[in-house]
């Protein structure tokens, strides 16, 4: 079968390349999936590179052990181990695999059978594989951890992106105000999605605006913790999805040290995977919930959408096909 692999680190268009590798065998508790569409995350831009390096204490410290990336599908179950009985063959399934492993960038792959849930009909392949990871971190930030309420003003920080596109459309559905921040290109496309406001990150520092927010969900974490602390109001909660190692490491100590002397708040979100993928959809066979796509692409692209991905060039979701029709 053909995947999108690499065997050092580096540059993805230097390192990953497209080529035949063995066909998987599914164990007992697994189930071998056709992929129809697959997305690009932030762990595949990390893992390709092998950086931030703290990373490699996970990916493997001189090489990477999984040596094809991708950790979000949606596909058609085409065996099954002999352990499952979630699924059976011909089931449209979709998931963020990451708690089970990586491995999504090809035309097959074998997985846990608990990474997956059963995909309906009314959502697509492209749509459904853009989902899981996304919405997750976006409704995990905005409600787990944000306690979100109606009216609040929240700012977005790369809002552009997958997690972006999907916390304003679920802030918008409890009324608040929303102010997005990312590149000037992508800033009109913003608007039409929902927010009430943008900011081009390369003309404003928003934490310098002299405005202050009721929740700041940032899907950068690019600015030292304290920074953030002067675009939050008096009782303002910041909560970050990820970053580099180091900035979280900083963000967690401050965010202790910060819970002895504020009633501000620095959080950051754990991702629970497929957690909510009831709540999603719920929304969109309601029709409140829309999924931006940037995409479809071939798997031959791959190299060059990890960099472009990277570089937060991308609008919503990057969709791969690696070539299976729906």
């Amino acid at each position: 079968m053909k995947a999108a692999g690499f065997i050092k680190y580096g540059k993805p268009e230097k390192v990953l390349e497209i080529k035949e590798v063995d066909f998987p065998i599914p164990g007992k508790g697994e189930v071998l999936v056709s992929i129809v569409a697959t997305a690009i995350n932030d762990y595949d831009w990390s893992l390709v590179r092998g950086k931030p390096y703290l990373y490699r204490l996970f990916f493997g410290l001189f090489k990477p052990k999984a040596q094809i990336p991708g950790m979000e599908l949606a596909g058609i179950v085409q065996e099954v181990g002999s352990d499952v009985t979630k699924f059976t063959v011909g089931d449209a399934v979709f998931g963020d695999i990451s708690a089970f492993g990586f491995g999504t960038f090809a035309e097959y792959v074998c997985i846990d059978a608990n990474a997956l849930e059963k995909k309906p009909v009314a959502l697509s392949f492209d749509e459904a594989t853009a989902v899981p990871h996304a919405f997750c971190l976006a409704i995990q930030a905005l409600h787990d951890l944000g306690n979100i309420k109606k009216g609040q003003k929240i700012l977005i920080n790369g809002g552009g992106g997958g997690v972006g596109t999907f916390a304003v459309q679920l802030a918008k559905l409890e009324g608040c105000v929303v102010t997005g921040v990312d590149s000037g290109d992508k800033l009109e496309q913003m608007k039409a999605i929902g927010y009430d406001y943008v900011v081009d990150y390369k003309k404003t520092n928003f934490t310098k605006s002299g405005e202050t927010y009721d929740l700041v969900l940032d899907c950068k974490t690019n600015q030292y913790p304290w920074s953030y602390l002067r675009a939050l109001s008096p009782n303002g909660k910041y909560v970050t999805i990820g970053g580099k190692p180091g900035g979280l490491i900083q963000m967690l100590f401050f965010g202790k040290l910060l819970s002895l002397f504020s009633s501000k708040k620095l959080q950051i979100v754990s991702l629970k995977p497929n957690k909510d993928l009831e709540d999603f959809l719920e929304l969109y066979h309601q029709k409140k919930i829309q999924v931006l796509i940037d995409g479809p692409y071939l798997l031959e692209n791959t190299p060059r959408l990890i960099q472009y991905f990277g570089e937060g060039k991308h609008r919503g979701k990057v969709v791969i096909r690696p070539g299976h029709a729906e």
